[in-house]
C-alpha cells in the first residue's frame, strides 16, 4: 500500500482534537491545585491534602507526557506529508510510523491518567459515603418504621 499526501492529513483533525482535550484536562488539574493551595495555606498539616498534591502532581507529570507525544506526532505528520510531496516516500513510511507510534504512546498516557483520576474520584465518594452512612445510621433511631403498622 502506497503512503498518499492526504493519509497523514486525516490524522491533523484527530490530533487537534486530542490536544484540545488534553488542554482541557491540564487547565481542570491547575484549577484543582490552584484550590488545594489555598486550602494547604489555611490547613498545613492535613494528611490529605498533601497526598492529594502528590496525586495532582503525578496527574500533571502525566498531561506534560501526553501533550508532549501529541505535539512530537503532529510534527512527523507535517514532516512526512512535506516527504511526500518531495518524493521522498520511503522515509515519508517512516516517519508515518513514528507519528502514529507517538499518538500510540499519548494515548496510551491518557489511559494511565483517566485511571488515576478515577481512583481519586472514587476515593472522594468513598469517604462522602461514610459519613453519609454515619448520619444515617444516628437519624435510623428517629425514623424507624413501625412493624404494626406495616402489617395492616
Amino acid at each position: 500500500m502506497e503512503l498518499q499526501l492526504s493519509t497523514p492529513a486525516l490524522l491533523f483533525s484527530a490530533i487537534t482534537l486530542l490536544m484540545l482535550a488534553f488542554t482541557n484536562r491540564f487547565l481542570a488539574i491547575a484549577t484543582l491545585i490552584r484550590g488545594l493551595h489555598k486550602n494547604y495555606l489555611k490547613e498545613p498539616d492535613s494528611a490529605i491534602i498533601v497526598e492529594q498534591i502528590h496525586n495532582l502532581r503525578r496527574r500533571l507529570t502525566l498531561i506534560k507526557n501526553m501533550q508532549l507525544f501529541g505535539v512530537f506526532s503532529f510534527l512527523m505528520c507535517i514532516i512526512c506529508m512535506y516527504l511526500l510531496f518531495q518524493g521522498y516516500t520511503s522515509a515519508a513510511n517512516w516517519v508515518f510510523v513514528a507519528s502514529m507510534g507517538s499518538l500510540l504512546v499519548s494515548l496510551m498516557i491518557s489511559l494511565v491518567e483517566i485511571q488515576i483520576s478515577t481512583k481519586a474520584l472514587n476515593l472522594e465518594l468513598s469517604d462522602m459515603e461514610e459519613i453519609f452512612q454515619k448520619r444515617e445510621s444516628s437519624l435510623d433511631v428517629f425514623f424507624k418504621k413501625d412493624p404494626k403498622k406495616d402489617d395492616v
